[in-house]
This record gives C-alpha cells, sequence and structure tokens, in this order.
C-alpha cells in the first residue's frame, strides 16, 4: 500500500486545491508517482476524461489541473463523486464520470452508502496504482452536524488512516482561531489523525504571526508546517474564486496600440467560466466577471458562459435587467460570445422538460435556432477545425442541443467529420465546446476577429502566447512554493510513516451526534 495523505481546509476555498497541486508538483519533481483524489467535489466547474471504455466522463476541473501536477492524465478515479448543483436545493449526481442521480438533503442518507464504498475503493486502487495518493478534503472537517455521513473529510481520513493538515486562509482573518476550532471539534479518533497545519495567502512580515503560530502549537501539541505566501500568478483554474467585478490574472500591456476589454457575465449557476482563463492570457486582453450593467456596456466582447441551470439563469438574466444590456449590445454591433448554456440562451427558444423541466420557453431570440433538452447527457471530447483551417479541440457536457433552425446559422466550428457546430453569425458567435480558447492559434484568430468587429483597430494578438506553458508556470510555481516555504522533511515524514503517535487530545472535542442532517454536505 502506498503513502499518502489528506489535506483538508478550515473553509471552503481555503487553499485545499492549490496546496494539494503544489505537494503534487513536488512530489513529482522528486521522482515519485503520485495521483491527486477528492472523494467528493460539489461544483459545475467539471473536466472532461475518457473513460477506459473510451466513453466520456466528468470529474472536477481542480483534480485535472492536479493530475497536471503530477505529470499525468487525468483519470475518473481522481474524483468519483461529483455533485453539480442545479439549485440551492438539489445537484446531479455524477459518479465515476456519469450521471447517475440527483440528490437532495431528503435522499443524501439514503445514497450515501453507495457514494462512500465509491469513493473508498477508487481510493484503494489508486493506492496500489502510485506511491503516493494526495487527497484533498471537501468545505470543512468539523461540520459537526454532518460528520456522521462524512466519507470526504475525516471519514476518509479514518478509513485509510490518512495524516491529514489543515490549511487555512489567513486573507479572511480569524485563521487561527479557525484552525484551533477546527481541532477542538472533533473527536478524539478523528484528532489522532489530524498532524498540523499550512497557513496560506500570507502578506507581511512573518515574524509577527510567529508568536501565534507559537501558541497555537502549545494550545494543540501540532506544528504549523509553513506559510504560503499570497502571490498574484495563482488564478488559472482556481475554480472557487470566480469573483464578482474581478479582472482575471494579471493583463499584459498590449502588443498592439490598444486593449480588448471583456465581460463575462457572472451567471448564479455558471458552470465552467475557467474556459475565459486562455483569453486573460493574452497580452492588452483585459477579462472581467461581473454583474454590473455597466460593466458589460462597456465591453467590446460581452460572453455569456456556461451553465449548470440554463433557463433559471436565463430568468435571472432578465430579471437583474442584463438581457436588455445584452440586446443593445448586439443593436450596437458589437460581438456576443455564448458558451454551452450562454449559446442555448441566444436561441429563439428552449423546450427543456430535463433540467427545469419548465417545457419550451422563450430564448434571447439573437440566433435562429430552437435548442430541446435531451435526457441522454453529451459528455465528450471534440476536435475540429474554425474559421477555414485552424485547428481546435475542447470538450462538451450537455443535455440541450440544437433541434432547429431557420436558416441554418453558420457554424463557428466544424467537428473533424466535417459536421457543423455552434454559430458564426455576424458579430454573434455561440458554440457548445467548452476549452476551446486553449487552443493558441484558434484563440487568437478569434481575437482578432472580435477586436475588428469591435473597432479596436489597434489591438494585436501576441505570436506566442501558449496556454499550456502558462499552465505549466503556474503549475511550477506551486511546486516553487511548497519546497520554499514548507518543512517538506516533515510532510515527507508524514506522507511515509502516517499520522505521528501521541497527538494530544484537544477538548471539548466533537458534541453528542445531532439529528439527520437536513441539507447537501457543502463542498
Amino acid at each position: 500500500m502506498s503513502g499518502g495523505l489528506l489535506v483538508a481546509g478550515t473553509t471552503s476555498d481555503a487553499g485545499k486545491s492549490v496546496l494539494t497541486a503544489g505537494i503534487c508538483r513536488w512530489l513529482h519533481r522528486r521522482g515519485v508517482r503520485v495521483a491527486p483524489f477528492k472523494a467528493q467535489n460539489m461544483s459545475n466547474n467539471s473536466a472532461v476524461v475518457v473513460g477506459a471504455d473510451g466513453r466520456g466522463g466528468e470529474i472536477g476541473r481542480a483534480q485535472a489541473m492536479q493530475a497536471a501536477a503530477c505529470g499525468i492524465p487525468p483519470d475518473l478515479r481522481f474524483n468519483p463523486v461529483l455533485l453539480k448543483p442545479g439549485s440551492d436545493r438539489s445537484s446531479q449526481v455524477v459518479l465515476l464520470g456519469r450521471a447517475v442521480d440527483t440528490v437532495t438533503a431528503g435522499n443524501f442518507r439514503t445514497l450515501r452508502p453507495r457514494l462512500a464504498t465509491t469513493a473508498f475503493e477508487a481510493l484503494a486502487e489508486l493506492r496500489t496504482d502510485y506511491d503516493v495518493v494526495v487527497c484533498e478534503g471537501a468545505g470543512s472537517p468539523t461540520e459537526i452536524n454532518l460528520r456522521d455521513t462524512d466519507y470526504a473529510n475525516m471519514g476518509l481520513a479514518r478509513h485509510a488512516r490518512l495524516p491529514t493538515i489543515v490549511v487555512g486562509d489567513i486573507d479572511r482573518g480569524g485563521v487561527l482561531a479557525s484552525m484551533f476550532g477546527t481541532v477542538a471539534l472533533l473527536d478524539a479518533a478523528d484528532q489522532e489523525l489530524v498532524a498540523g497545519f499550512v497557513v496560506n495567502k500570507f502578506r507581511g512580515d512573518l515574524e509577527l504571526l510567529r508568536p501565534g503560530l507559537d501558541m497555537l502549537t502549545q494550545l494543540t501539541g501540532r506544528p504549523t508546517y509553513g506559510v504560503l505566501p499570497w502571490h498574484v500568478d495563482l488564478w488559472l483554474d482556481a475554480e472557487d474564486s470566480l469573483a464578482y467585478g474581478r479582472v482575471l490574472g494579471r493583463p499584459a500591456p498590449p502588443k498592439g496600440g490598444g486593449w480588448l476589454d471583456v465581460a463575462v457575465i457572472r451567471l448564479p449557476r455558471v458552470s465552467n467560466a475557467t474556459d475565459v482563463e486562455a483569453l486573460a492570457t493574452e497580452p492588452g486582453v483585459r477579462v472581467r466577471l461581473t454583474v454590473e450593467p455597466a460593466e458589460v456596456a462597456a465591453a467590446d466582447l460581452v460572453v455569456l458562459p456556461g451553465t449548470k441551470s440554463t433557463v433559471a439563469d436565463l430568468d435571472w438574466l432578465r430579471r437583474t435587467g442584463l438581457a436588455e444590456v445584452v440586446h443593445a449590445h448586439v443593436a450596437a454591433g458589437r460581438p456576443l460570445l455564448g458558451i454551452c448554456g450562454g449559446f442555448q440562451m441566444l436561441a429563439r427558444s428552449i423546450d427543456d422538460e430535463v433540467e427545469s423541466g419548465r417545457g419550451r420557453v422563450a430564448g434571447l431570440g439573437l440566433l435562429p435556432i430552437e435548442i430541446t433538452f435531451g435526457a441522454a447527457k453529451t459528455v465528450t471530447r471534440s476536435v475540429g477545425t474554425a474559421f477555414g483551417s485552424v485547428p481546435v479541440q475542447g470538450y462538451e457536457i450537455h443535455h440541450g442541443y440544437v433541434s432547429g433552425a431557420d436558416p441554418a446559422p453558420a457554424p463557428l466550428i466544424h467537428y473533424s467529420d466535417g459536421r457543423p457546430e455552434g454559430a458564426a453569425v455576424g458579430h454573434l458567435f455561440g458554440t457548445h465546446w467548452h476549452g476551446a480558447f486553449t487552443s493558441d492559434r484558434f484563440r487568437r484568430r478569434f481575437l482578432t476577429e472580435v477586436a475588428r468587429l469591435a473597432g479596436r483597430h489597434g489591438f494585436q494578438v501576441a505570436p506566442d502566447t501558449s496556454f499550456a506553458a502558462a499552465r505549466e508556470r503556474t503549475l511550477d510555481l506551486l511546486g516553487d512554493l511548497v519546497e520554499e516555504h514548507l518543512d517538506t522533511t516533515a510532510l515527507w515524514r508524514l506522507v511515509e510513516q502516517g499520522p505521528p503517535a501521541g497527538l494530544p487530545f484537544v477538548p471539548p472535542g466533537a458534541p453528542p451526534a445531532p439529528a439527520p442532517a437536513q441539507r447537501v454536505p457543502r463542498r
């Protein structure tokens, strides 16, 4: 059996995903055969993985990124349970890549044994195939009202005897209290596995923080393995950090004489908004995720991204007045792009008995197409060409499909077998493909066309921007931060030897078990 480690967090978005990726990259550079694992992820940001049977399946994007940090292709076992929220009360259950059910607070306890068994079996297989498996927890391990059904945090650690480190985001404040509380609200058997802490996103003089870390060690009997600094270049594949009004990355100065401003509307159930991160790697392209009408109105290119709830998010677009802003943008002759659910919104009508159960509803009416939702879910990787002969590849995850068109719009993309996909009608673009902009030549050609249509004649694409290289730089940076700022000797000892013996109990421990939980676990 191989070594293992669980990276838990004081909260969602504490830094579990990036720390897991950094540890994976550090181990990979040491020549260790390492794999990532997350028993359960709750996210609408997913990646398509081709399974052993040749069919496409879904895992969380973070686990695909972590696989890249390990230098290995993604595997459905890396994220055996993926919950994709369709509303505040229900989520689609993706089990080993396949959508199998819908989970609610009412039926989670019924489904839990099947989900836990699948997760435990996947981890056991990985631990026979790899030297080390670095596991990422879900949310906080101290959601005491959910502990009896947990199989993603301490339930996983206890099942597999995994040493556990707890990461906290100091940028949020209260990190020492949250670290202490995380341990103090676990029962004795769980506390035996929690070996220590990592502080994330620190800015300032470390000597000012050190006395607090020393006191935390005195209170808990557990060390802090290191303090990771906040770093401006860590933004690619940050699935939990798509904040309103945020400009992605650090836009490099333009190559030509002008900038290109891109506004991506942050839909309530946005999915795979990471599609636009590739645009943000281009010099002179400023990409903002926003819900502000003024920012949308001022943009050169407006993007309607993917969504897990096309009809519901279309309603939201209308209620907020953003639909009117989108129509005005199009009426002014400026470019608009819809991706997957955002593409479906551009249709004349949407017939959905599957996702929303609403039947036929009016779309934005910007493209002469009809969309119908089918029970079968398209999950596949795709290859083709665009703009004549420009190669492009991506992936598809959708129930909706184009069921009618009058007249048929010119396609944006042709599949490798010649079939048309999406639409390119004047200044309107749409596609069901995610990930297309990671294809460098396609991205440059698309941005060149957008700049022409938007009248940004001074804008020029860079001839040598490589998205794959940008992602590798990010992963190497994560590995560098782990090597430079964490006690890697102590981490390796945890991986090799397991939980340290004799860790003290921190009172009061877990309270008595509550009545059955009435909500679905968070990420």
